[in-house]
């Protein structure tokens, strides 16, 4: 005997009405059914009690008008029910809070009075609109989720469920977060893919990938060019039986990389999210099944994009340039933090860009442009700060222009014991002068750990601003993001607002 049947064997004309069981409560003298029993999710047993009340005590919610088309004593259906009841009663109790207003049962309330009726069986919840408005108001809003409601009543349900936390922390999380959207194309499989199972024999080499890809969790995804520097510095053995066989600077122990990856992310060793591939951009549509969930969406994100320009206060127009666009997972964090227009290139910049970073200088009205660059320690690399600068200054009239190398330089090289393993191009325009000042050692950004670069560029930019003038305008920001979260709040009376005006007669 289940515990449901064993409490409905000890009470008196138990009966099933709907998902629940009505009886007379063996603690007093009941002529009429006033005990409701009933099974929650967790299996436990619900005992509520439903008590005949006056129906000059029962009141509607006020808020039901603000979420709900009103109740009209004229609408077909509402006169069809009180038809109904005058024949067989209402058959559902209705639910009031402790103090006498409505969280279920609106239609009914007015059909009631219509049939007649002076007082109605009402189950009671423990809730009192007077001093738990906001529980009052979700408590409303959940007895009435299955109705079939109109757009307009869907509207006003999404407002009311987009609730502000902590303004600021939500105002910073959404500007960081990475959706994750899946995309696929239905295509004929011809064949069989079968990939080989990671052997023993590479145990030293995966034990150096799962080391490093675990020591860049905090600025995950990572690429696997950045696994590759990051083995050079300490390299491993491709096959744990060849001692000839060395992790190297070259095609084919790079092949072994990323055939190595794909197997060990497929086997579940290594996260998927764990590595990307900034090279083969992906495109994906956001799409939604119907309105409301869509509603939802807009409404949680609602005046949540706001940025303050952190810089506008600092006399200085200052940009960030990086040689290489698989930089970008690395830089970006860093240049969000300071509001900064970030710049990736292949190599030396397009002219485009250029003009567009001397359209926002020109924009700014600052007194110096000041460009942070970010590329290799090699002839090309350190030609880059010059030209830029150059460039700038001769093609787009830019008379005051600083261009600061903040990495890789020969200092980083030795303050970070990079290992030589790579040999300057003999073809490069600038190898000669390169060698007579360095040496024919290069070395490439990904050499240096992704956390190192964010810190050397976080305190190059720290080193370049007025930090007093950048922390007043983050104060300022915290401010506005409070602003922000109450006129959140006060978004739902004006949709509602809104969604009255439209009217119902659109349905």
């Amino acid at each position: 005997m289940t515990p449901t049947e064993l409490i409905l064997s000890k009470l008196s004309d138990a009966r099933r009405t709907g998902k629940s069981w009505s009886a007379r409560c063996p603690a007093h003298d009941d002529r009429r059914a006033s005990l409701s029993v009933s099974e929650g999710d967790n299996g436990k047993i619900n005992q509520d009690r439903i008590l005949t009340v006056p129906l000059s005590s029962i009141h509607p919610a006020p808020e039901n008008l603000d979420l709900y088309r009103p109740v009209r004593e004229d609408d077909p259906e509402v006169m069809a029910m009180a038809d109904s009841i005058r024949q067989h009663g209402i058959r559902e109790p209705l639910v009031i809070s402790s103090d006498g207003f409505l969280l279920s049962g609106h239609r009914r309330h007015v059909a009631a009075r219509l049939a007649g009726l002076t007082e109605l069986r009402c189950r009671i919840d423990p809730v009192s609109r007077q001093h738990d408005p906001e529980q009052f108001l979700e408590l409303l809003r959940e007895h009435n989720r299955q109705r079939v409601k109109s757009r307009e009543e869907m509207l006003r349900e999404t407002i009311i469920d987009a609730k502000p936390e902590d303004a600021y922390r939500q105002l910073t999380a959404y500007r960081t977060r990475k959706p994750r959207q899946p995309g696929g194309k239905a295509v004929k499989i011809i064949g069989t893919k079968t990939r080989a199972k990671i052997t023993a024999a590479k145990s030293p080499l995966l034990s150096a990938v799962k080391k490093i890809i675990s020591s860049l969790e905090d600025v995950w995804p990572v690429t696997v060019r950045q696994v590759h520097y990051q083995l050079l510095n300490d390299p491993p053995l491709r096959h744990a039986s060849k001692p000839d066989s060395m992790y190297q600077n070259d095609k084919h122990s790079y092949q072994s990389l990323v055939d190595l990856l794909s197997r060990a992310r497929l086997a579940g060793i290594i996260p998927w999210d764990a590595i990307t591939d900034e090279t083969r951009p992906v495109v994906t549509w956001k799409v939604y099944p119907s309105v409301q969930p869509y509603l939802r969406d807009q409404l949680d994100k609602f005046l949540r994009t706001y940025w303050r320009d952190l810089m506008q206060s600092q006399p200085d127009h200052i940009e960030i340039v990086g040689e290489k666009g698989t930089l970008m997972g690395t830089l970006r964090p860093i240049a969000a933090k300071f509001c900064l227009p970030l710049t990736l290139g292949r190599g030396y910049c397009s002219l485009h860009p250029r003009h567009e970073m001397a359209e926002r200088y020109s924009a700014s009205g600052k007194n110096r442009l000041v460009v942070l660059i970010l590329s290799d320690f090699d002839p090309e690399g350190e030609d880059i700060a010059h030209s830029f600068a150059r460039s700038m200054r001769d093609d787009f009239g830019v008379g005051k222009i600083d261009a600061r190398k903040v990495a890789l330089t020969a200092e980083q090289v030795e303050k970070y014991h990079l290992p030589p393993i790579m040999e300057a191009k003999t073809k490069s325009a600038r190898y000669d002068g390169f060698v007579k000042r360095y040496g024919t050692t290069v070395h490439e950004l990904e050499s240096l750990p992704p956390k190192t670069l964010q810190n050397l560029l976080d305190k190059a930019i720290r080193s370049t601003i007025d930090l007093k003038a950048f922390d007043q305008e983050q104060r300022e920001e915290q401010k506005d993001a409070v602003f922000l979260d109450r006129q959140r709040q006060v978004v739902r009376s004006v949709m509602a607002d809104i969604a009255n005006n439209y009217g119902g007669d659109h349905e």
